[in-house]
């Protein structure tokens, strides 16, 4: 256990888990903020708010993990945060902008009306059939061709909603994992 008059930033224990926490929900608030306003921004502007532009925003995600982890690192010097400590705020920062985007993309979802879902369906449609056109490699049978159409246009919200939601948690961890080992000594 660290004493706790060699670091001034650290008097306890509970004092860096609230530091953990306390960063966590700055930077995942934060950017999960900006990938709901890039959304809203998409949508805004006529492009398709629910479609693959959102990854552009998405991307900020990793970046403000590592960031978090760093801000701890520096934050706790002359210490070291330790394995728990920097995984945890990394890990914590992503979940929590997973959660926000994807709930912004319920209210985006809400405010768009059926109409933009039905573009969205619609421009995912086209992307699978010319998937399935372009790529003689993976050559599937007309019946799983239909089953992909069908899925496409039985594609709702919530589908949507945990698209978004996987896939920012899994590309923010992408890094931050790794970011989190390395930053922690």
């Amino acid at each position: 256990m660290a004493d706790a008059s060699k670091n001034p930033n650290m008097t306890e224990p509970g004092e860096a888990a609230g530091l953990v926490l306390r960063l966590a929900v700055r930077f995942g608030v934060g950017v999960g903020l900006a990938c709901a306003l890039w959304m809203v921004g998409l949508q805004m502007t006529g492009s398709n708010g629910f479609g693959p532009k959102q990854l552009l925003a998405q991307l900020l995600v990793p970046l403000a993990a590592v960031a978090s982890e760093w801000v701890l690192r520096r934050q706790l010097q002359p210490h070291r945060p330790g394995l728990g400590r920097s995984l945890g705020v990394g890990t914590l920062t992503v979940l929590i902008a997973a959660l926000i985007s994807a709930s912004s993309l319920v209210g985006l979802a809400h405010a768009a009306g059926e109409p933009a879902l039905a573009r969205h369906r619609a421009e995912v449609l086209e992307i699978v059939r010319a998937q399935q056109r372009e790529n003689p490699k993976a050559q599937l049978s007309a019946q799983a061709q239909e089953q992909q159409v069908r899925n496409v246009a039985n594609l709702n919200v919530g589908d949507m909603v945990m698209s978004n939601f996987t896939q920012v948690l899994l590309l923010g961890l992408v890094l931050a994992i790794p970011a989190g080992i390395f930053l922690r000594e």
